[in-house]
């Protein structure tokens, strides 16, 4: 593991990386989700893709970077960005899990490999919307301390500039990015995945016009039990 310190926005934020097949001439960058962190990702790809190294990073708070910023999708793409020039990185390969799959496509490389990406806003159930409201309630009411109680498990023990964070990265609609994004995508998604449903995938695959969408089986972590066809694939690309 090596860190390298960022300067963004008047902050230093102190990345966390791993660097696999050092000698490689062409780069591939992987982006893990919300709440994961880059063994994630090296514990699924490490041993495949020998003609590329591979850049693993633990975005701005999560894993081994720190970030005590309350941040934007577009922050964190702004972020990696500049770790990678930093680096003297032009990364030919760009894959994203869930969140991580925002920031790649932010970073537009030639190649976008998504992993079950987030960024199509889904209908939220009732119960969450409940939540969401009385949330909104107490903290109008100066009782923001008592929403706490509200937030899911996964959030429970994030510091509160980060739980801000997620509330701004969960309700951004990326239809438009998507859209946007001109150079070949490879999508891969979870058929059983109830984090992001395969129905966004399908969505996000319409509005990428160069892409290619493979549903596999398994949930929203259904890439450690494929990345070798993964690998196949993105080794093919030309």
């Amino acid at each position: 593991m090596a860190k390298k310190d960022i300067f963004y926005k008047n902050y230093i934020y102190s990345i966390s990386y791993d660097i696999v097949n050092f000698n490689a001439t062409r780069d591939i960058v992987f982006l893990h989700g919300w709440g994961s962190n880059k063994e994630v990702m090296k514990s699924a790809f490490a041993s495949h893709l020998e003609d590329f190294r591979h850049i693993y990073i633990d975005m701005p708070g999560f894993g081994n970077s720190n970030n005590d910023q309350v941040l934007c999708t577009q922050d964190y793409a702004n972020i990696i960005q500049i770790f990678l020039d930093e680096l003297d990185s032009k990364p030919e390969v760009i894959a994203g899990h869930s969140f991580g799959g925002k920031v790649a496509t932010l970073l537009n490389p030639k190649y976008l490999v998504l992993l079950s990406s987030a960024g199509i806003v889904e209908e939220k159930p009732l119960d969450v919307k409940i939540k969401i409201a009385l949330t909104k309630i107490l903290g109008k009411l100066g009782l923001k301390e008592f929403t706490k109680i509200f937030r899911t498990k996964d959030a429970s023990n994030m510091s509160q500039n980060m739980y801000e964070t997620l509330k701004n990265v969960v309700n951004e609609d990326f239809s438009e990015v998507f859209a946007n994004f001109s150079n070949t995508a490879v999508i891969f998604w979870g058929i059983n995945d109830k984090a992001t449903s395969l129905q966004s995938g399908k969505t996000i695959a319409k509005l990428i016009k160069h892409s290619t969408f493979n549903a596999l089986g398994g949930d929203h972590y259904f890439f450690l039990k494929h990345s070798k066809f993964i690998s196949e694939i993105i080794d093919g690309l030309d």
